[in-house]
This record gives structure tokens, sequence and C-alpha cells, in this order.
């Protein structure tokens, strides 16, 4: 969410950001907010002014008093009790004009990096790097689900029949592997100085609207009935909620955190559910990482986030990529963002496999993260980072490391989380 002081000043920067995010329709709610900010500090000033006038009438009263000039000090407690009832009024009144400025606000988008290329969708996102060679065997690569069938690694008929399209039964060493990743990723972040921790897979709404907007909590979040929770999307969302309504002492920043968690997504409006397969299902496990720092240092901790996703996967010998979203293709809470994407050899093309992103202040500002430094306070930036997602993370896994013969080569590494096997058949 951008400081409503920012848009007071810089109003044509804030719709030139609009511009650049393709959402002209929001332009009209700039200018709305100017107007409902001038209304309600008009009306702060009325209240303050009675604030202070009902003080000033009040010490007159306590002087007519000690003189026993009770009749002159009723009429001014009348005049104290007709100006109470206005400042109810005004009070009431600043009350709604500030919700109402506050929700719009939430519907602008945050200011994005200057370095982010502008484009409409993801399919003008760019291109930054490509790590290890990219290759295609020689013998035909199975679509995924049926390489984990082959190993009797996976039910999904059972599944549909428990939950529906969209779940999944791992088996055997399939989920053996799936648990492997999850470790293997836990202690590398570990080792490069993250404290490990495992948060609520439930949240309040206020913490929902505080990490993320509107439409994307329309188009993940599982409600639960009857309650004020939800389910997770992401432990992203809990990891930075720990923080909420907190003042952070500079000297214990940064904070740097990876999560394990189950994930539950709706994938509204998302196509594929229909499908053989695991890459876009309702629930799946994940590692995740965040970052809480001061502002000057985010765009350092946003290079180091992805970078780990990077050498993670590198570690396993599968060849990946970084594509920077273009400005069409940000949340609006997100300052600038990079996808690291796997190769997939039987699509010969990479896909997603994480998101690394830098949001700036706009969820601290949201959820009152506040830091104390020798300057005063000040609100912290908040980074995120896909570590790994097993599911996805499996098909480029076995895509890459299918031998001729239809077992799974296991690299060194994940070894000694799969009790020494070298090999899945």
């Amino acid at each position: 969410m951008i400081d409503i002081k920012f848009l007071r000043e810089n109003p044509e920067v804030v719709k030139e950001n609009i511009r650049k995010k393709f959402q002209d329709e929001k332009l009209v709610l700039v200018d709305e907010v100017i107007g409902l900010d001038v209304q309600g500090r008009k009306t702060q000033q009325e209240a303050d002014d009675l604030r202070a006038n009902r003080n000033k009438i009040s010490k007159e009263i306590g002087k007519l008093m000690a003189q026993g000039k009770k009749e002159e000090a009723e009429k001014k407690k009348e005049k104290v009790a007709a100006g109470a009832k206005r400042l109810v009024e005004l009070e009431e009144k600043e009350r709604e004009l500030e919700e109402k400025i506050t929700k719009i606000m939430m519907a602008i988008p945050n200011i994005i990096d200057p370095s982010v290329p502008i484009g409409k969708d993801d399919s003008e996102n760019v291109e930054v790097k490509k790590y290890g060679e990219p290759l295609v065997p020689e013998f035909e690569i199975p679509y995924h689900a049926e390489i984990m069938e082959g190993l009797k690694g996976i039910d999904l008929d059972s599944a549909r029949k428990v939950a529906g399209n969209g779940f999944y039964y791992l088996m055997g060493d399939i989920a053996r592997l799936h648990s492997a990743v999850i470790s293997y990723a836990r202690d590398f972040m570990i080792d490069r100085g993250f404290t490990y921790c495992i948060p609520p897979f439930m949240i309040r709404s206020n913490v929902v609207t505080g990490v993320m907007s509107f439409a994307e909590m329309d188009a993940m979040m599982y409600k639960i009935e009857g309650e004020d929770l939800y389910l997770i999307g992401t432990s992203e969302h809990s990891m930075i909620g720990k923080f909420i309504d907190t003042i952070i002492p500079e000297a214990e920043l940064p904070k740097t955190l990876t999560s394990y968690s189950p994930c539950f997504r709706k994938e509204k409006g998302a196509h594929g559910l229909e499908e053989r397969g695991v890459y876009r299902i309702h629930q799946f496990e994940k590692q995740e990482m965040i970052v809480v720092c001061k502002p000057e240092e985010s765009a350092v901790w946003f290079e180091k986030l992805w970078q780990n996703t990077v050498d993670l996967f590198r570690s396993l010998d599968i060849p990946v990529r970084t594509i920077e979203c273009c400005s069409g293709d940000l949340a609006d809470l997100k300052v600038k963002s990079y996808d690291v994407e796997a190769w997939s050899p039987r699509q010969k093309k990479y896909f997603e496999v994480g998101s690394c992103s830098n949001l700036g202040d706009a969820q601290a500002r949201r959820l009152k993260i506040r830091i104390n430094g020798e300057k005063g306070k000040y609100f912290a930036h908040t980074l995120n980072n896909t570590v790994v997602a097993p599911p996805r993370m499996l098909i480029a896994f076995l895509e890459n490391n299918l031998q001729k013969d239809g077992s799974i080569k296991i690299p060194q590494v994940l070894q000694p989380y799969m009790g020494g096997k070298t090999e899945i058949r």
C-alpha cells in the first residue's frame, strides 16, 4: 500500500505507475483518494479545534467554580455539551473517511522498481539468465504422471474419488523422494543462515488482507466456514504475519526465515486441473524463505533470495533460468519479481518452479511492521521466495534424472535423505 502522503504529493507519479501496469480503470481512484483526503483533513482540523476549545473552556469552568460563579460556569458547560455532540459526529465521519481511503488505497498498485520491464502480461516477461545446459535425451520421456505410475509412485484415481480433481496420493519411493527434497531444501537454507520455522497453516482475515491484494485473495484462499480463518496458500503469508503490529529494533535486522508448510489454493479460473498430473493442484507442500529488512537492504536481499533457488536446483543438476516479470504481470503489492523456471526435456522448454518478490514496504505498511532506528520509527521492507515446491519440482527432477531403462537417478546430495539409494526402480 502506497503512503498517502506520497500519493498526495505525487498524484501524477502514481497515475503513471498505474498506466505502466495497464490498469487504466484504476486511474480515477487517485483523484477519489485525494478528494476524500481533503475532506478527512478538514474534518480532523475541525475536530482538533473543538477538542482544543473544550480543554480551554474546561479550564475556564474550573476557575469560575473556584470563584463561586456557578451560573457562568453552567453556561460554559452548555457550550461544552454542544461541542461534544458535534465532536462525536466528526469522529464518526473521520472513521468513515479513513475506512474509505484505506479500502481504495489497497486497490492502488505499489510503485514498481524503475528496472522492471514494461509489458502487458507474462508473454512479455524477460529472460535474465540460463544456468546449466538444457539437454534432451535420445530416448522418449513420458509424461510425468506416467513416470510416477510406472514406479507405482502416484494414485490419482483414488485421490479423485476421495477429494476430486487437483489432488493426489504419492506412494513408495516417489513419496519418499518428495519428503527428501523438502528435507534437503530445509537444510540447504539453514546452511545459508536462515532460521527454520514451521508456521500456522491458518491465518486470520486481517493477515490475509495485509499480505495480498483482494483479487489474489479471491482467486486463491479457502475460507474456513463460520470462523475468521483462511487456509494458507503459501507459508509466506503466516511468516510475514508473524511480525504483525511489531516494532523491531534496527540491530535485530535482517530477519531471515525459512519455513515448511502445506499450501492450499483454489486455483480459481485455472486450466489443467482435469489433466493427469501434479503441475497445478489444490494442495501441495513447499519450503519458503522470507526476509524482513531495512529499506536500503531489500534490493541486495532480492538478488540473494532468487540465487538461493537457482543454486539449489543446480546442486541437483537441474538446468534453470531466471525470468523477470514485466509490469503487467506483477501483483499489485510487488515492486519487482523474478520467476525461476526449470528445464523440461519432455516439453523442450522451461516452466515455472518458483517465484521471488520484493514487496517494498507494502505489506509492512498494511500490517504495521516497523523498525526502531536511530532516526526514529519507519516501515520495514519484506521479501519472499520459493525454495522448492516438490510437486512441480518433482516434474523437473523426474524428467532430468530419468534413465533409458525407466529408472530415476538420485543425485549425490539427495542420497542421504533417501536412505543411501542411488536409483529409484
